[in-house]
């Protein structure tokens, strides 16, 4: 998929207040990490992951997404948004959709379409894609794409479970730990049409692969009160970077790019083996990235958008740079995208 006059017009986000170490978090888990044999600090030194954050207890994701909106919508009218995408793996409830209450909680126009769209981490990224043809074609003027990520739940379920099962051991823990190192954040993306606001980031298009054999690697389930997922973080980790190789080809095809047209890149925030691995099967320097998962952990759909959104604001992108998306997430799939920064 090519775009030739998709803009990045405008974006915002949010952050919890409360962020919890990774030291906090095995220190919780003094007993068993003691009963397993478990060294304290593996869990940052094995991810690369200092801390997450956390909203306090009944946050919902509407209102996580709400904020990150507002913020995106300070220099451009609410009045124009034609379409309104929820982004997130966290929802309020399976129905209505999610989006409805961020329409209701921001006053979007009756007009407005509206549409939950859940894609694991990558709903962000697959959003873009749905809202760029939109766009391009003028059936559309604008699209709010946001995301409101809650790991509270997750994570407090994820300890519950380990604290009080006794038969959980050193080999038992491995498909929990990846669950401990999920993030919370809000983000928001405003995509226009590029002859209406020069001079914005341009998003150029990209490619998308997937690899349903991979469904199993990484799965999550229950009520948003009792979220518990399950990860063989070893074997995602290896088909996540095989398909990533393959879908970077592709979207290199599309694109019409090399790997040493590449200024500048932001990959999935999942951890430093991950960063480590998909960049150095793709032939891409390790010093053009961006990283935030140090500090916010694995946010989600909010995890690549929040790293894009921290870049611009360190001042990280020089006119003309050319980015490359690198998105990756549980299903498998792989959406990669290339920018061009103004």
């Amino acid at each position: 998929m090519k775009f030739s006059k998709l803009a990045l017009n405008n974006w915002g986000y949010v952050e919890p207040e409360r962020f919890i170490t990774s030291d906090e978090i095995e220190l919780e888990l003094k007993d068993l990490y003691e009963r397993a044999r478990l060294p304290f600090g593996r869990l940052e030194l094995q991810t690369g992951i200092k801390s997450r954050g956390v909203w306090p207890v009944g946050t919902r994701p509407s209102n996580i997404a709400t904020k990150a909106a507002e913020a995106a919508l300070k220099n451009y009218p609410k009045e124009d948004v034609d379409l309104l995408i929820h982004a997130s793996v966290c929802r309020d409830f399976l129905e209505p959709a999610t989006a409805a209450q961020v329409h209701f909680n921001l006053g979007l126009k009756p007009s407005c379409m509206i549409a939950d769209v859940s894609n694991a981490c990558l709903g962000v990224l697959s959003s873009i894609q749905m809202a760029g043809s939109l766009i391009e074609s003028r059936a559309i003027r604008s699209a709010l794409i946001v995301s409101g990520e809650n790991a509270g739940p997750l994570l407090e379920e994820t300890l519950k479970l380990l604290k009080n099962d006794p038969t959980i051991d050193r080999k038992k823990i491995k498909p929990f730990i990846a669950s401990l190192t999920i993030g919370s954040a809000g983000v928001a993306f405003v995509l226009t049409h590029a002859d209406d606001t020069p001079n914005r980031p341009l998003i150029l298009g990209g490619s998308t692969l997937t690899d349903s054999t991979s469904v199993t690697l990484c799965q999550g389930d229950g009520s948003k009160e009792g979220l518990m997922m399950e990860t063989d973080s070893e074997a995602l980790l290896i088909a996540g970077i095989s398909l990533a190789k393959s879908n970077w080809e592709r979207a290199k095809d599309v694109l019409g790019w090399n790997n040493s047209d590449v200024d500048k890149i932001i990959p999935h925030q999942v951890g430093s083996a991950h960063r480590f691995g998909l960049l150095n099967e793709l032939g891409l320097p390790l010093d053009r990235d961006y990283m935030t998962f140090p500090t916010y952990g694995n946010t989600g759909s909010a995890a690549l958008p929040l790293t894009l959104i921290k870049a611009a604001d360190a001042n990280f992108f020089k006119p003309h740079d050319k980015i490359a998306l690198l998105g990756i997430g549980s299903g498998l799939t792989s959406t990669m995208l290339g920018m061009e920064w103004r």
